[in-house]
């Protein structure tokens, strides 16, 4: 089994800072892509931020310049820095790698379930 174990969600004031972490276990021989996706109330799912194995980035429109995607291979960790968070970055926030469990195995989509990051005055 995989799993992918989020932490770092809160409570945080307009202008404030976070840090999201997620660390994969389990039976893991290689993992490719990670990523963070967010949820808010009444919208639908959207990627946040992708980093490939390499370091490769990919950030949605809305949060490039304040939040930065990084990942720690050695733990099987991404994270997520998030700055001059905005109460419109309030959303159950999750995280989503793409994991080998052998070699020779085809990739399988892990997801975790979701940590709460809360904008507000």
């Amino acid at each position: 089994q995989v799993q992918l174990v989020e932490s770092g969600g809160g409570l945080v004031q307009p202008g404030g800072s976070l840090r999201l972490s997620c660390a994969a276990s389990g039976s893991i021989f290689s993992i490719n892509a990670m990523g963070w996706y967010r949820q808010a109330p009444g919208k639908q799912r959207e990627l946040v931020a992708a980093i490939t194995r390499g370091g490769s980035t990919n950030y949605a429109d809305s949060v490039k310049g304040r939040f930065t995607i990084s990942r720690d291979n050695a733990k099987n960790t991404v994270y997520l820095q998030m700055n001059s968070l905005k109460p419109e970055d309030t959303a159950v926030y999750y995280c989503n790698a793409e994991v080998a469990p052998g070699l020779h195995y085809r990739l399988l989509e892990v997801w975790g379930q979701g940590t709460l990051v809360t904008v507000s005055s």
